[in-house]
């Protein structure tokens, strides 16, 4: 059972990052491509993952690698260079802070369930 719940939570979470940077995207570049986000959230996180695995043991700077190759990720994908790539990420972190909130409070997800941070 747990490799279901461990696929259910990554389900969950690529959803709602996917939803976030549509939203993010949609604001900042007018771009209205969900499969599109769906691509970009889960790239985006393998590359934080494999940076947070590297260099995430060297403080401060692991995470802040991790937060850049996860912008470049955006950046890459979307227009509108490093500045409209924040915008989206900020965006994305917002919008998915709501979802999961949301989530919580109809009993779909414990809040740290999808893996988002602050949430």
């Amino acid at each position: 059972m747990a490799l279901v719940d461990t696929i259910i939570v990554f389900l969950i979470g690529l959803i709602v990052g996917a939803a976030g940077i549509y939203v993010g995207a949609r604001v900042i570049t007018g771009a209205a491509d969900f499969t599109y986000a769906v691509i970009t959230a889960l790239v985006a996180s393998a590359v934080w993952a494999i940076v947070a695995f590297l260099f995430g043991w060297v403080p401060l700077l692991g995470p802040l690698l991790a937060l850049v190759a996860y912008l470049g990720v955006i950046n890459w994908r979307y227009p509108g260079g490093w500045l409209s790539a924040a915008g989206i990420a900020l965006i994305a972190w917002l919008a998915s802070l709501i979802i999961v909130y949301v989530l919580a409070l109809l009993g779909v997800v414990a809040p740290d369930a999808a893996g988002v941070v602050g949430a």
